[in-house]
């Protein structure tokens, strides 16, 4: 489930508060993995298994927008040589607009899947942090370090690991409930419907 756990992980990187201290007093510091904390968190597998099938469907109306682009610009090539110049200027400008549409499209779609995957993990994300934030309070840590992905810190005392304690309060806490697309994904925004074809009446 890495697709959609990591960018969790490195959204909650550094999000939990240091206490106000005295200088004089000592910091007590420990550290989490929060991309292990997303992969154990309740709810996240079937927040991912929710992402995937969303994604699927994004893949498909891709695909279905390519297929038909393909097929115009085969149509075009077979055709070209017989076609006037000026029709074939008119061709090319129809295909160049059409290729401007998907592109459109797909983009559209990206920004759908993205915002997707902010709804679905950011439940997850919120009980995480609550359950940093209580943690760091309840053992007077100053600061909590995230060693996800993380190259800075080589060696650390495994008594400092909050990880196991995150997880734990997370099972504790209420499921989070999988968020509701936020619109319908049939048609990208920004892109008009053609108008239906009227057929004049038979008299």
């Amino acid at each position: 489930m890495r697709s959609l756990m990591v960018g969790g992980a490195l959204a909650l990187v550094m999000v939990v508060p240091a206490a106000t201290q005295a200088q004089a007093a000592p910091q007590k510091m420990a550290f989490v993995n929060t991309q292990l904390v997303l992969q154990q968190a309740p709810g996240a597998n079937e927040a991912q298994a929710k992402f995937n099938s969303d994604v699927e469907s994004f893949n498909r109306q891709v695909q279905q927008y390519s297929d038909s682009l393909i097929k115009l610009e085969d149509a075009y090539s077979k055709e070209a040589a017989a076609l006037s110049p000026a029709a074939r200027e008119a061709r090319q400008r129809a295909l160049l607009q059409t290729k401007d549409t998907f592109e459109v499209r797909v983009a559209s779609l990206r920004e759908q899947a993205e915002q997707r995957q902010v709804e679905l993990m950011q439940p997850i994300m919120d009980q995480v942090r609550t359950a940093l934030e209580d943690l760091r309070v309840e053992g007077g840590y100053s600061f909590i370090f995230d060693v996800a992905n993380s190259s800075l810190i080589v060696a650390a005392d495994k008594n400092l690991d909050l990880t196991e304690r995150v997880v734990a309060k997370l099972r504790a806490m209420p499921r989070a409930a999988v968020a509701p697309p936020a619109g319908p994904t049939t048609r990208p925004a920004g892109v008009q419907a053609r108008p239906p074809v009227r057929t004049p009446p038979t008299r």
